[in-house]
């Protein structure tokens, strides 16, 4: 409804400022501001000094102070910044006032006026914080960390449990939070790789919580979608990972030459109809398919019927036995709490002796490397039904692959680079589930669930000219094809360097001709290259960065971004080693200043990891 000048107290510039304004405001702005002017009319016939809100005014606005809120995310990949984001609005729905920060960014200093904090963090590693939540983990473990006394906190914990140290990050900020004085809000909670629906238990428990701390008797009402009149717009589907697009295959290449060892898939899909959005240094999740001949020997071991049905979510739903072990269950990962559970199902004493406690580092070392097949065929006898054994499986999670094309030059497109694993082990052969998925099953025609994942921890500089190095060995390279491909379309040339890696020059050498252009039309300014079997002694990346340190060095020193992208485990690490001896070497100073250095690039985002 439209203010009329007519008959209104208001002058024709009003009228069309409140016409402007009025559309705009959600149910709960459009209440809240009644009730205020309605205390404002309360101020003026009881003679409130001007210029202050009245008291009335308190009973229908929000508590500003105790409903203010410090969320806090630690993220590698972008899970828990984007779960923190998702609670920050419904936080902001309720009328609650919200601080959103990542852990680097935040000052420790603030800790003191907080009220209310929220931690969603990762694990990363082997039990270590994420990149950046590190600085702030050290400030609270240290001696700095201010007592927290009445500060009212909860903790979301994501981790895998395939990891023997599953959410110990999490785990480790809710013990020394409440060492240093803090009142839990809620319980911990620990958050496997299908994290959806814990996670929204855990905000719901939080919100209401934070309500009960406020005595707010109701949230805020909430806004429906095309509520405010006339025909409501058709909804867009958001597709999502619990909501996955099936995806058009329009290529599947191997691209490495004849003769190679290696098998690494250029996977291109059609995102036709999506509205899926990506940008460089973003990826692409994939739910895949367990391996037939996996799922049949499974079936065969435990003499089950593959047309049994199960039921395979918490709606009910049910499938053959055989259909949900090839889409729905993840069969090639086992943990402790699997092995427990599953051990109900046999009389095997030697299974009871492997989870005895003194016996950890044994079942570690068992379960490192084997799968369910190994389980029920190493023990056993088995006495367990498929809809007893199915539940002692978690679902099957997607997996992340980096994005290798830019979504500005390739609308509804997207191009994945995808390596084969394949492996003897325990005396099988071992198939990595997507990778082998993708390389032996998917043809163009076939369509394939997938979502996008947005990684803000790994984008190119907001300021074009800034120099960018990139450090991608084998398909580690992925972003950063993406990365140039982004700026071929942007028009952006210059300080661009390139260092890649893989075993042979002459089959290995991913998407050599693409590079070959960037570099002719100056696209791409540098390149380095590494092939580690083409000699008797092996050269990696790191090894070409140490040739070119005094480049290097002078690059950073121009305020050069440096991003790594691969293996976790031994290439990044090589790679930030040899990154720190550069800096020590060619800026003349020691081992603890070279650090520094390298720390103030971290917190200024000028150095970025895609590491898996």
């Amino acid at each position: 409804m439209l203010l009329q000048e007519t008959n209104s107290p208001f002058n024709q510039e009003q009228v069309q400022l409140l016409n402007k304004l009025l559309p705009t405001l959600s149910d709960s702005q459009r209440i809240w501001l009644s009730g205020y002017l309605a205390a404002g009319a309360v101020h003026a016939t009881t003679g409130t000094q001007s210029g202050a809100v009245p008291a009335a005014a308190s009973a229908v606005q929000p508590a500003a102070v105790s409903k203010d809120v410090t969320i806090l995310f630690g993220s590698q990949t972008g899970n828990s910044e984007n779960l923190a984001k998702q609670l920050a609005r419904k936080l902001e729905d309720q009328q609650y006032q919200v601080t959103l920060s990542s852990m680097r960014d935040f000052k420790p200093n603030n800790l003191k006026k907080v009220q209310n904090l929220l931690i969603i963090v990762s694990t990363h590693g082997e039990g270590e914080p994420p990149d950046n939540a590190m600085s702030f983990y050290e400030f609270l473990h240290s001696k700095r960390a201010p007592k927290l006394d009445g500060v009212n906190y909860a903790v979301l914990s994501l981790g895998d449990t395939s990891y023997e140290f599953f959410c110990q990050t999490g785990k480790d900020f809710d013990k020394r939070l409440e060492e240093l004085g803090a009142v839990r809000l809620c319980p911990r909670v620990d958050c496997d790789l299908d994290f959806d629906e814990p996670a929204a238990k855990w905000m719901g428990d939080v919100i209401a919580k934070l309500n009960e701390k406020v005595n707010a008797a109701q949230a805020a009402p909430s806004v429906e979608v095309g509520s405010s009149g006339g025909a409501a717009a058709e909804p867009q589907v958001e597709y999502s990972r619990t909501n996955p697009f099936m995806a058009e295959v329009i290529e599947n290449i191997n691209l490495n030459g004849r003769g190679s060892d290696l098998e690494t898939r250029h996977l291109v899909l059609s995102l036709e109809g999506s509205n899926l959005q990506y940008e460089p240094g973003d990826c692409v999740g994939i739910f895949p398919e367990n391996d037939p001949e996996l799922v049949d020997t499974l079936i065969q071991k435990l003499n089950w019927n593959p047309e049994e049905l199960v039921t395979v979510n918490k709606e009910g739903e049910q499938r053959p036995v055989r259909e949900a072990l090839l889409r729905n269950f993840e069969l090639t990962i086992l943990s402790r709490k699997m092995l427990e559970q599953a051990a109900a199902f046999t009389t095997d004493e030697r299974l009871q002796r492997l989870l005895a406690k003194e016996n950890s580092a044994e079942l570690r070392e068992y379960t490192k490397g084997r799968d369910v097949i190994d389980l029920v065929t190493d023990f056993g006898p088995w006495n367990v039904s498929p809809q007893d054994f199915v539940p002692l499986l978690r679902k099957m999670p997607a997996r992340l692959y980096s994005i290798a094309s830019s979504c500005k030059a390739n609308p509804d497109e997207v191009t994945l680079v995808i390596r084969a694993v394949r492996y003897e082990s325990h005396g099988r052969l071992r198939k990595g589930v997507c990778s082998t998925y993708v390389a032996e099953r998917l043809e163009p025609g076939d369509k394939v669930p997938i979502y996008v994942h947005h990684n803000p921890n790994f984008k190119l500089p907001a300021d074009s000219g800034a120099p960018i190095i990139m450090v991608g060995p084998g398909t580690g390279v992925a972003p950063f094809r993406s990365f140039i491909e982004e700026r071929e379309e942007l028009g952006i040339t210059g300080k661009s360097w390139l260092f890649y890696g893989d075993r042979r020059f002459r089959t290995d050498f991913l998407y050599q001709t693409d590079w070959q252009r960037w570099l002719n039309n100056g696209v791409l300014e540098r390149m380095d290259v590494a092939f580690s079997r083409d000699s008797d002694q092996k050269v990696y990346v790191q090894n070409r960065m140490m040739e070119r340190s005094r480049d290097l060095f002078e690059w950073l020193e121009q305020g050069a971004y440096f991003y790594v992208c691969g293996d976790k485990q031994h290439m990044a690490k090589d790679v930030e080693e040899t990154l720190l001896t550069i800096i020590e070497k060619e800026g003349g100073m020691d081992q603890e200043k070279a650090k520094a250095y390298l720390d103030e690039m971290k917190k200024a985002n000028r150095y970025q990891r895609d590491v898996y």
